[in-house]
């Protein structure tokens, strides 16, 4: 069932956004369209609803996914896969990430390209053990800016998307420069 289709069946449109922002893979990079494009919602409360949305997820996979490691790796076949998992991604995860940890998460993160987003996110501060609250503040900061690049995007077409990406890259070069 499509946003679309609930609204047609009575759900408002906002909820709609809102939840489709909260769903992997979409994320804010699939409901600021769906709100500023399709609904016709005004940028400002769109922003707001998409970015509120994709965060909700982001404290609960943080807390839920070490239980839930715990927990199953006390099952033969998921410890050995977990075990495989961590010194993978480890060994074998984003270089950039790896270096730069929190810098590298929300350059990861303010990239707005499907399998970029909050989730992601999320699930690479776990397996590379970075910190809890810095974890949710860094991806918060990733979203906001993937968030602005998208609404530049279906507000000014290509001319926002140059804005956005100069912006992204400067704030890419002064979070190196810092380093």
């Amino acid at each position: 069932m499509t946003p679309q289709d609930l609204v047609a069946r009575g759900l408002a449109p906002e909820i709609a956004v809102f939840i489709t922002s909260m769903l992997p893979i979409v994320e804010l990079r699939g409901a600021l369209p769906l709100a500023i494009n399709l609904f016709h919602i005004a940028w400002p409360k769109a922003f707001l609803l998409s970015f509120l949305g994709n965060l909700i997820p982001v404290p609960l996979i943080l807390w839920l996914l070490g239980p839930a490691v715990n927990l199953l790796s006390k099952i033969k076949p998921f410890e050995k896969f977990f075990q495989w998992l961590f010194a993978r991604t480890r060994r074998r995860g984003s270089e950039v990430i790896a270096k730069y940890e929190e810098i590298g998460l929300l350059a990861f993160v303010a990239i707005p390209l499907p399998m970029t987003g909050a989730w992601t996110g999320a699930l690479i501060a776990f397996l590379f053990g970075l910190d809890f609250k810095k974890s949710i503040l860094v991806i918060a900061l990733g979203v906001f800016i993937a968030g602005v690049i998208v609404t530049s995007l279906c507000l000014l077409g290509w001319l926002g998307g140059v804005i956005a990406g100069i912006a992204l890259i400067v704030l890419a070069i002064a979070g190196f420069w810092r380093l």
